[in-house]
């Protein structure tokens, strides 16, 4: 049989009369070869997952039909190379005789038989990370290929790194409704800051004086048994997510400096280095640290304030498939969506730029806002820094939250890296007392950036757990977003001054997702969502270079009138009240720009590979 209809066939039986997915391998299809196979596999995997209709993924079937009409004869190495991620095959043909740290995703839980078959290849088992189905092991470059033939073998990526990405901040989410008229304080909740370690202070006692700081673990490496803070990022984090509050309380202070779930308990797991450098293999043995001490600590949050690029589809990212794991397990998984917003080197102003594993659909993925220095959130506006979405490959839309991250005053380790190399941004005396003293604090200091707004979110999550401890996550992230703020301007500029370039945001869906995250308005709400939260997809229609959503049946939003597209994101996001997200017609987006593309195709918007930290030093006017 001619392979080009044997493939025309095969594809054919993706869906069935209802246009429903429906996956079944025809008889003749293994005559295309183990290439086109796996290929298909993969596209199989993506359909079938909870947040693609059929609709969506017929581009992706017509991606594979024109693959098999312009190469009937792929060959078996071709599908080697479908299990290497873009990164690692890129590598191959260098010199032969350099190791490389990878992680290996399996299709079932690997054995010590698994393990065996790479040690005799040359590698060295590192780590074992079960809850990816997977380990980290050093290989040499050359055994690579042999590796992705292991008919037991899913997915072969690097070991990348990853980096760290309140006075005014509590009030404008409302956290002070929840301590003053709720009484919640977060007590019971464990939350999990998987970060560059906590520095033990006075504020991480709760407001009984008790010590929140459970448990310590160093998995980065110098920070001993205390997994102590050298960098500065994680005491930082951790302050706004649970600070008491202590060292900013006294005769003489005019603010305190209270994090949003000030009782929570708080399980340290320490991942990023002095220099704020980590790795996914650290990410993923934290996170699969933190599901196994769930029970022990009632760990219901984890907090991500750190990531890196996108590299490939989330159904195949390693630290992507973890933070499901993690959510599966009954933990809200609350991540930043990096710094990104300003990258406009594919002429995309900054969208596409959003962060793993924050483009995973499952998790909660936070933007930052500006409270520009008020108590009132009527100023407030979002940092021209934070990513926006979609998320590469996938084009899911993220970010879902945004909270308060430019210039926020938290706790910091004034021996750590970033107070040492950044003396400016210790918070002035004078800020937070009534004193003559010029001086600067020997505890409080500013940071910027989504890494700030991150564990804004993930107090409240802790908060809402603790007022109803029996929601589940995907209950917690859609009614974070539902109740979230839908006020905001249709745009606003900022000007560099240090560059003079001025910066323009739509506050469209990919901006500022469902909105401003607001604690109290989630906790007078008793919407329980009763499907997926996951984060829709959306379609591009190149006809006419409109951008809907598109979800599936089984998830919460559309299902109902409670729970309508325009309730969980609000009706500015459309299009003069039409589905339409995006359109050749509004001022954000224009399909006739070749850049435009960029953000719809399978290419990565980033224009370099270099991770920055989630946390910026000066933040923005």
């Amino acid at each position: 049989m001619d392979p080009t209809f044997t493939c025309l066939a095969a594809c054919e039986s993706l869906f069935d009369a209802n246009n429903n997915s429906k996956i079944y391998v025809s008889t003749n299809f293994a005559q295309l070869g183990s290439s086109f196979i796996r290929r298909f596999e993969r596209e199989k995997k993506l359909i079938n997952s909870p947040v693609f209709s059929a609709a969506t993924w017929g581009a992706r079937v017509l991606m594979a039909i024109v693959i098999c009409l312009l190469a009937p004869g792929l060959s078996l190495a071709d599908g080697k190379k479908h299990k290497l991620s873009k990164d690692l095959d890129a590598m191959q043909g260098a010199s032969k005789g350099p190791i490389v740290d990878v992680i290996i995703q399996f299709k079932q839980a690997p054995t010590d038989a698994q393990h065996a078959k790479v040690q005799a290849k040359g590698g060295v088992l590192k780590t074992k990370l079960d809850v990816i189905k997977g380990a980290h092991y050093s290989v040499p470059l050359e055994s690579l290929e042999s590796l992705a033939d292991d008919s037991d073998v899913a997915y072969i990526s690097p070991d990348r790194a990853v980096n760290g990405s309140l006075d005014y901040v509590t009030s404008a989410v409302g956290a002070p409704v929840a301590w003053n008229v709720y009484g919640l304080y977060g007590d019971g909740i464990g939350v999990a800051i998987i970060d560059s370690g906590i520095h033990n202070l006075n504020d991480f006692q709760d407001l009984s004086g008790k010590n929140k700081l459970v448990y310590n673990q160093d998995f980065a490496g110098g920070g001993g048994p205390a997994a102590d803070d050298l960098y500065g990022h994680g005491t930082h984090v951790a302050g706004i997510a649970s600070s008491s509050g202590k060292g900013s309380t006294c005769k003489t202070c005019t603010r305190t400096f209270m994090g949003i779930a000030p009782n929570v308990q708080l399980v340290n797991l320490r991942v990023l280095n002095q220099y704020g450098a980590g790795t996914d293999s650290l990410v993923i043995s934290a996170i699969q640290k933190a599901i196994a001490l769930k029970s022990t600590y009632n760990i219901r949050v984890i907090n991500l304030s750190l990531g890196r690029q996108v590299y490939e589809s989330y159904v195949y990212d390693p630290l992507c498939q973890a933070v499901e794991s993690a959510w599966r397990a009954g933990i809200v998984v609350v991540v930043a969506a990096g710094n990104q917003g300003r990258n406009d080197s594919m002429g995309t102003n900054g969208y596409g730029t959003i962060a793993a594993p924050g483009n995973d659909p499952y998790v909660i993925t936070v933007g930052a806002m500006k409270t520009n220095g008020t108590y009132s959130v009527v100023d407030d506006t979002i940092a021209t820094y934070s990513s926006k979405g979609p998320t590469g490959f996938d084009q899911i839309v993220k970010p879902d939250l945004v909270a308060p991250g430019n210039r926020v005053v938290s706790d910091q380790n004034m021996a750590a890296t970033l107070a040492k190399n950044y003396p400016t941004n210790k918070a002035l005396l004078q800020y937070y007392q009534t004193t003559i003293n010029t001086g600067t604090s020997n505890q409080y200091y500013a940071l910027s950036g989504t890494s700030m707004a991150t564990p804004v979110v993930s107090g409240a999550a802790a908060i809402l757990i603790q007022q109803n401890p029996s929601l589940t996550p995907d209950q917690v992230k859609a009614r974070l977003m539902k109740t979230a703020s839908k006020t905001f301007p249709v745009s606003s500029t900022v000007t560099d001054p240090a560059t003079g370039i001025t910066y323009t945001d739509y506050y469209d869906i990919f901006t500022i997702g469902a909105g401003y995250v607001k604690t109290a308005a989630a906790l007078a709400n008793n919407d329980l969502a009763v499907g997926s939260a996951m984060s829709p997809a959306v379609s591009f229609d190149p006809s006419t270079g409109n951008v809907t959503l598109v979800e599936s049946t089984a998830v919460t939003w559309g299902s109902s009138v409670v729970w309508s597209d325009s309730v969980v994101w609000g009706t500015n996001v459309f299009v003069n009240g039409t589905a339409v997200l995006w359109g050749s017609g509004v001022c954000w987006g224009d399909s006739t720009n070749v850049s435009f593309s960029v953000i719809w195709g399978t290419g990565v918007v980033w224009g370099d590979a270099t991770n920055s930290a989630y946390s910026l030093i000066d933040g923005e006017n």
